[in-house]
């Protein structure tokens, strides 16, 4: 009779088998293979990863304040242009351009050898002074006579045979441009200094036009030059 095998070393031999097919069988699937971090690491990244976006956002708020700083700049410097301009624009140093009126005023031609008063046959620095204050109470925004823009500054009067302006000799004809609304301007001129000059253009010759301009070019007056005057400072 053939001897019959071990019942234990059979068990411990099925036993061995079957867990090697078993660890085979998670290591197919995955079970046994990486599984990822472990938690230790996973708690480093995690914690890694908060300083940098906490790091980030610092940065963020830096920037946001730089942005804050350099678009104040920019309007405190717009604003500062602005003011600049207007000043220069209110003092009369920038070139203006618009629509406003033209006046002509000229000597006569028809002097008479034998005329006592040559006053009537001419024009004045007197005549041109108070059109001109005519005209700024009419609401004009820029006067210009000859192509002398007028300023706070501008002198006229009579120097013999000459008007001076801004310290220049000016001969007729006189032409003066102002800068504002037409219609204002004219109703400003009915006075009797206007009304005046209409007699006397009749009666004298002289010449007395009005035109009305829609874009009248007027030069920048001159910057005066301080000697003796200066700006007061504050607190004192």
């Amino acid at each position: 009779m053939p001897k019959r095998p071990d019942i234990k070393h059979l068990v411990t031999v099925a036993s061995i088998l079957i867990g090697f097919l078993f660890v085979l069988l998670l290591k197919t699937q995955g079970v046994l293979g990486d599984q990822g971090p472990k938690p230790e690491a996973a708690i480093s990244s995690l914690v890694q990863t908060e300083q940098e976006n906490q790091q980030l956002a610092n940065e963020n708020d830096k920037l946001r304040q730089e942005l804050v700083k350099y678009t104040e700049g920019l309007n405190a410097s717009s604003l500062a242009e602005q003011q600049l301009t207007e000043a220069r624009m209110n003092a009369g140093l920038v070139p203006v351009s618009g629509p406003g009126i033209r006046i002509t005023l000229d000597d006569s031609s028809l002097i008479e050898p034998n005329v006592e008063d040559l006053r009537n046959y001419f024009i004045h620095e007197e005549y041109i002074r108070n059109l001109v204050n005519y005209l700024w109470n009419g609401g004009a925004e820029a006067i210009a006579v000859n192509g002398q823009r007028l300023t706070s500054t501008t002198e006229i009067f009579c120097s013999g045979s000459y008007i001076q302006i801004n310290g220049t000799r000016q001969m007729p004809p006189y032409t003066i441009e102002a800068i504002g609304d037409s219609r204002k301007l004219q109703s400003a001129l009915d006075f009797y200094m206007w009304e005046m000059l209409g007699n006397f253009q009749t009666q004298y010759g002289i010449t007395r036009r009005l035109e009305v301009v829609d874009n009248l070019r007027l030069p920048a007056g001159s910057l005066k030059q301080f000697r003796f005057a200066e700006p007061v400072k504050e607190g004192t």
